[in-house]
């Protein structure tokens, strides 16, 4: 079966102040951050996935460049955060595990390579970071068993940061699906992911890329990182 893959490219992108949707911000090799992502899946996954990608925000000029994807239309998009794009994408899907990622991340091509076999082996999980952990980043903890117990912006003493790349098992899919469809309008999604983790609905492994680059683009010096390591 094709790996389920959901963009998340809906949002307006305010903080990067660009014209365009933040995912088809250029890099200096020429690529959007959203080309980037789709090489980096053809790279891992060759022809075997098939591709959502959520849009809002002049979705026109993203179909345009990606005719070959998917879309689900988040109508609310200036007025919901990702925990409502996702429900939406995780409602559009078929059968079996999900992976998604925001955007807006331009990250190394072995990240999926290093998840593939989680995905094989349907296991949810979170890709973090572990070598700094910002303010402004979701920050995550583990249990006593190694799986991720807090995820959001306001962990105290988080161990790391997701940096935004994800997968949903399809045993712990309808369980995030119900409580992403209760939390607040401005949530991320990672707050649907703790309520299903807090309700012992769902276990999700920290996948450790931080040897890796993976950088998260919201502001001009992010995308000045980016393009140092691409």
């Amino acid at each position: 079966m094709s790996i389920q893959v959901v963009i998340l490219a809906a949002g307006m992108g305010t903080r990067l102040s660009r014209p365009l949707p933040k995912p088809l911000t250029e890099l200096k090799d020429g690529r959007s951050i959203m080309q980037q992502q789709v090489d980096n899946l053809k790279t891992a996954f060759g022809a075997d996935y098939r591709l959502t990608t959520v849009v809002g925000f002049k979705l026109e000029a993203i179909i345009e460049r990606f005719p070959e994807a998917t879309y689900v239309y988040n109508e609310a998009y200036d007025q919901t955060n990702t925990s409502k794009s996702l429900l939406r994408a995780l409602r559009a899907s078929g059968d079996g595990g999900v992976l998604w990622m925001n955007g807006d991340v331009v990250f190394d091509p072995e990240v999926l390579r290093r998840v593939t076999p989680m995905i094989n082996t349907d296991e949810s999980f979170v890709v973090v970071n572990h070598s700094s952990v910002a303010d402004e980043e979701v920050k995550y903890t583990l249990d006593a068993d190694g799986f991720v117990a807090e995820l959001s912006k306001t962990v105290v003493g988080g161990l790391g940061e997701a940096v935004g790349i994800n997968f949903v098992s399809s045993t712990d899919k309808a369980a995030v699906i119900k409580r992403l469809d209760e939390v607040a309008d401005q949530d991320y999604f990672e707050r649907g992911l703790e309520l299903a983790i807090a309700n012992r609905e769902a276990k999700f492994k920290a996948v450790d890329i931080s040897d890796l680059y993976a950088v998260e683009v919201d502001f001009a010096e992010d995308l000045a990182r980016a393009n140092e390591v691409i």
